[in-house]
């Protein structure tokens, strides 16, 4: 995922949080809000409760890579914060991706 397509900054996670919409399944939650921008953009959040560093990149890697495969799917111009729930742990790639794409597809 190229820098242009991700959500950064601690100011636009909060203002994505706050001000977005939120989804939320048994995985994961995401916030999503519109973002004035010809592209969507991505930011990722793991919880220090649920590992040390090398755990929560594994995670976001992981996530990293769904959004990879998907992205042409999500050319809306929204801003999505996803964070990880501590049910996804242990679960396969199959699951995680089945969970997420089906979360950001109920949003649109």
């Amino acid at each position: 995922m190229k820098k242009l397509y991700i959500v950064k900054k601690t100011k636009d996670f909060e203002d994505i949080i706050n001000n977005g919409t939120n989804l939320k399944n048994k995985l994961f939650v995401v916030h999503c809000k519109n973002n004035n921008l010809p592209y969507d953009r991505f930011g990722i959040s793991v919880s220090k409760k649920l590992g040390n560093a090398v755990f929560r990149n594994y995670y976001k890697r992981i996530i990293r890579s769904i959004i990879d495969n998907y992205k042409k799917d999500y050319v809306n111009s929204k801003d999505y914060i996803i964070i990880l729930r501590k049910e996804a742990i242990n679960k396969s790639y199959s699951e995680l991706e089945n969970e997420l794409i089906a979360l950001l597809n109920k949003e649109g």
